[in-house]
């Protein structure tokens, strides 16, 4: 294995680091005499009270400091590579995968595929289980990296090595039988194409997925994202209303056999299926305790829950404010509900909700986080009013004011001649945004890994 240089990037201000004097371009060599292979040797070791780091300083010079803490208190530092190793590409070629789909000539990151386990475990990642060593495994059950995110797609081993195009692809859910063994916490995703992997498949595959619960806690059922670009790959259908009704029935009859077997619904359906089948979403307490929102399972419920809640602390006053929501189609009727309930307290609050269509990757794409800069230019120029435009984080690049396709926020509010706010996950953020005034709060971004895997559909979504 290659000598990884741990270089610390940065020194909170006020912790443990700071303290000992350690500074940016140091590097940390060992913990107790252990030399760290990445982030999961660090963090499990950093976890005792008292710990001796032994670091090199760019002249050379090495220190060895005896550190006494709280158990499981950070130093206060920052590494130039968060993984602290280098990041894994994935080695299927999904015939979902969303990132295959997209078009040329955009940013190099967005075309690597991840399918890291140390992933999964830091930021929620799904992955595969093919690119999963033995050695990999003996280090998730020695430090209990607990929940794991798998990407099932089947429990039938030879559709899964077509899905994923990749021989080893039945064999890896093997390493599913030893983490239930070990007793690790586990996560479950299927991307359901139709024609592939549902209807008897589907059954097929909860079944075999109910024996691992409750230590498998959730299985997400989500649709394959299509996008305009799929030249020259597997043809996929996209799902239509009598679709969405059988997939809906199929999952809430496995919630009930898992209700009465653990106590848990076990499965569940991302929103769009209820939005495609025209049918309610479930109460809040259908998600127990809502373990894939990433995955766009009860994200609407949830937002419907924190508007509510928030606007309960709230007294309604005649302020006067004049705003316009962008969203995706998905979205939109649901945030025209949320505004509906802000303005019924606060009647001289306008807002208009504008669903905007996704041009750029095709009309399937209706979630907000893949919607980009040009297609919110073209929409919104003779629609956008008022003194703000509210767009959901999850239309950014993680970190920066930058859509998908690189335009910039600040290039399009010149282009709009319109104040933005850049609206957090959160039913809260969501009212204060439309009842501040809009140069009182600040851009915010999703803080998530932006190259996502190939077992991802990608269609997470905010709002």
């Amino acid at each position: 294995m290659k000598k990884k240089k741990h270089i610390i990037a940065k020194v909170i201000p006020g912790g443990i680091a700071e303290e000992l004097e350690l500074e940016p371009g140091d590097r940390l060599l060992t913990v107790n005499d252990q030399e760290i292979e990445d982030v999961f040797d660090y963090r499990y070791l950093m976890n005792d009270e008292f710990v001796v780091i032994e670091v090199e300083k760019p002249d050379g010079e090495i220190w060895e400091l005896e550190i006494e803490k709280e158990e499981q208190e950070e130093l206060g530092i920052e590494f130039e590579n968060g993984l602290m190793d280098d990041y894994r590409s994935c080695s299927n070629k999904c015939i979902f995968c969303f990132i295959d789909q997209m078009p040329p000539n955009m940013r190099e990151t967005l075309y690597f595929k991840d399918d890291d386990s140390r992933l999964s475990f830091l930021q929620g990642n799904y992955v595969t289980l093919t690119n999963m060593s033995e050695h990999d495994l003996d280090r998730i059950i020695q430090y209990r990296m607990e929940p794991i995110n798998i990407s099932f797609q089947t429990m039938n081993p030879k559709l899964r090595c077509e899905m994923l195009h990749n021989r080893f692809a039945g064999e890896a859910l093997k390493k599913a039988d030893r983490l239930y063994d070990a007793g690790i916490t586990m996560n479950g995703q299927i991307v359901l194409c139709k024609g592939v992997n549902d209807g008897e498949e589907l059954e097929f595959s909860l079944k075999e997925l109910s024996r691992y619960a409750p230590l498998l806690q959730s299985v997400s059922v989500v649709p394959v994202g299509i996008t305009r670009f799929r030249q020259g790959l597997y043809p996929m259908t996209p799902f239509v209303r009598e679709d969405a009704v059988k997939v809906l029935e199929q999952i809430r009859r496995w919630q009930q056999i898992m209700l009465k077997q653990h106590g848990i619904h076990f499965v569940h359906a991302s929103d769009e299926w209820y939005i495609l089948a025209g049918e309610e979403l479930p109460q809040e307490e259908s998600y127990d305790g809502y373990l894939q929102l990433e995955n766009g399972v009860g994200m609407l419920r949830l937002l419907d829950s924190e508007v509510t809640e928030a606007l309960y602390r709230y007294a309604g006053d005649d302020r006067q404010v004049q705003a316009t929501i962008a969203t995706g189609m998905l979205a939109a009727p649901y945030l025209e509900q949320q505004c509906r309930k802000i303005t019924d307290k606060y009647p001289n609050v306008q807002v208009q909700v504008i669903p905007i269509r996704n041009d750029f990757f095709g009309e399937s794409i209706t979630v907000s986080g893949l919607i980009t800069g040009r297609d919110l230019k073209k929409q919104l120029k003779e629609k956008v009013s008022g003194e703000k435009l509210l767009l959901p984080c999850s239309m950014l690049r993680s970190g920066e004011d930058v859509f998908l396709d690189d335009v910039t926020v600040e290039e399009l509010a010149k282009e709009l001649e319109i104040e933005i706010v850049i609206v957090d996950e959160g039913g809260e953020d969501l009212v204060q945004a439309i009842l501040d005034p809009p140069l009182q709060k600040k851009h915010k971004r999703r803080q998530i890994y932006e190259q996502t895997g190939s077992s991802n559909c990608g269609q997470t979504e905010c709002w």
